[in-house]
């Protein structure tokens, strides 16, 4: 998902850097065009969150149910919006599990909720009861920052690593082997061949997404802007040839179809892709930004629109001094 601190004070200045360099982009990206316009797309408010700390991070979406869960970075408490509901209510409170921070979240076909904590690894949870189900472990003084999670078709979950160009991969057997206990997370894909070089302590991989048929991963290079494609069958990487932008300050993803959808956070942006039948080649098909937006780290698609988690990180939270606006919101957004 985000961009945020394991360490606020080491990395203030990347953030200011990372700041300065996404309002130089939202000036180049521009208004949309005049027929565009016409037309759409519209941001609202979908549903509220409790609280004036939450600077939320993630969103899964349950399709059995319709809810939606969110994740405070900040405090690691998460929300759940019951379908139609216009308020979220806390689901899980801060400190649940000893959790004090929350990035990825994604819901399985079991309707299981796995909750991210880039310190430590993974949770997951039975909503029914509330129950931790399993824990999924970082190795101690690992130094990496789990950020943000897909889950196939088959059930194999997979999440990226910010720090370092690794992906990591739970199996359903490893998840019922797991229930009740913990497991470590290994790294089942390394990318330090095909990612550019970058500083030290900057971030690369963010924002996840995979195909119907859990053949192809596509990760997100937040920092020199590319897509990849990772064949989970046999380890092949290759980028992801972009056609009419780039994908800097990529943060989530949502693929559904041929259609890739992105949350830009720094510049306040979503983006539309079109991937070829492969998943070798991406084309631009329509870009939104607005402050509305209000640093996007994340995005689900749901019944023909986004929902938008507008982390405000730039008031007060991980990439910004100032004073946020409240409640915290996720965002309603139509015709993109």
């Amino acid at each position: 998902m985000s961009t945020p601190l394991a360490s606020r004070t080491s990395r203030s200045l990347h953030r200011r850097t990372f700041l300065a360099a996404g309002a130089a982009a939202l000036a180049a990206v521009g208004a949309p065009s005049p027929a565009w316009a016409a037309t759409g797309p519209r941001v609202t408010t979908a549903f509220t969150l409790p609280g004036d700390r939450v600077y939320p991070e993630g969103i899964a979406l349950d399709r059995r149910t319709g809810d939606v869960y969110v994740g405070s970075f900040t405090t690691g408490e998460i929300y759940r919006a019951a379908s139609g509901r216009r308020s979220a209510e806390v689901f899980l409170p801060a400190g649940t599990d000893g959790r004090t921070t929350a990035n990825g979240l994604k819901v399985d076909r079991a309707g299981r909720l796995w909750v991210i904590d880039h310190t430590t690894g993974i949770d997951v949870y039975d909503p029914r009861d509330r129950s931790l189900l399993a824990r999924f472990g970082l190795p101690d003084g690992s130094g990496g920052f789990l950020n943000d999670l897909v889950i196939t078709a088959d059930g194999t979950v997979y999440a990226t690593d910010s720090l370092r160009p690794l992906i990591y991969r739970v199996t359903p057997a490893e998840t019922a082997r797991a229930r009740g206990g913990r497991l470590p997370l290994t790294p089942h894909f390394d990318l330090s061949d095909s990612l550019p070089p970058l500083p030290s302590g900057a971030y690369a991989l963010n924002g996840i997404a995979a195909d119907a048929s859990g053949r192809f991963l596509f990760p997100v290079d937040m920092a020199g802007g590319g897509l990849y494609r990772v064949d989970t069958a046999t380890g092949a990487v290759r980028r992801v040839t972009l056609h009419g932008g780039d994908l800097t300050h990529g943060d989530g993803l949502e693929l559904r179809g041929g259609t890739l959808w992105a949350a830009h956070n720094a510049t306040h942006t979503l983006t539309r892709w079109r991937l070829s039948p492969h998943g070798t080649t991406a084309r631009l098909e329509r870009r939104l930004t607005t402050p509305a937006l209000q640093i996007p780290t994340t995005l689900v698609r749901d019944r023909g629109h986004l929902l938008v988690v507008r982390s405000q990180f730039d008031k007060g939270g991980p990439m910004g001094e100032g004073v946020p606006e409240t409640p915290f919101t996720v965002a309603r957004v139509t015709g993109i």
